[in-house]
């Protein structure tokens, strides 16, 4: 699934870069990385923010008056821990990594034209399950009976709301933005009875990400 998502993904976005290209009136394409700090909001767990990153393309044109369209991609690695307990009884956070591909359309407003703009909108967030590492597998996530490797198989597809600021000139920006997950990205794990049985109830949680990016605009 993961593939043929980036395929389309991929197909679009070329498009839009060629219907781009052509009008240099404010349209710019760009590409950006840096770092990102994302947490589980959740009453299941006992939850912890990890360091990861995030980079990729966007597509910036002129929409109406003061307002400006982006369309991008970005590819992201994510993590966070978990408290758990592991089989010599030792207290651990058992770290999770969850990866994959982003496609955002945001409305900007230019609070300053072409230096200082607010960003926001909707994100269709397609990953994979969590990682954990082997010897953590086993762990016991705490106020609970789950191993660690028992809660890997998360919702796959997902959709986050944007906010965020960039602030520069026409060749560089700071981008600062915020996206919080509005779906139950531990939703598929209710499917499985067993699962909520030793969770003590339904699993419930959303996925937040603060990230802090650079803009190099072609």
């Amino acid at each position: 699934m993961m593939k043929y998502f980036l395929v389309v993904v991929f197909f679009v976005f070329t498009s839009s870069i060629f219907a781009q290209y052509g009008n240099r009136d404010g349209n710019r394409i760009g590409i950006s990385g840096g770092i990102s700090q994302s947490n589980l909001f959740t009453s299941n767990f006992d939850a912890k923010p990890g360091i990861g990153f995030a980079g990729g393309f966007s597509v910036r044109g002129n929409y109406y008056n003061d307002f400006s369209m982006i369309f991008g991609m970005q590819f992201f690695y994510n993590t966070f821990s978990l408290e758990s307990t592991s089989v010599s009884l030792a207290k651990k956070d058992t770290e999770f990594s969850v990866s994959g591909a982003q496609v955002r359309l945001l409305l900007s407003y230019n609070i300053v034209k072409d230096h200082v703009s607010l960003d926001f909108g909707p994100v269709l967030q397609v990953n994979g399950e969590m990682s954990v590492q082997e010897a953590d597998e086993t762990n016991i996530i705490n106020g609970t009976l789950l191993q660690a490797k028992q809660i890997q198989d998360i919702t796959k597809i997902n959709g986050n709301l944007y906010f965020g600021v960039s602030a520069g000139n026409r060749l560089v920006r700071a981008v600062v933005f915020y996206q919080y997950g509005v779906n139950n990205i531990l939703n598929n794990l209710n499917k499985e009875s067993s699962l909520k049985t030793l969770n003590g109830g339904d699993f419930k949680g959303n996925l937040g990400t603060v990230s802090a990016q650079v803009l190099f605009n072609l």
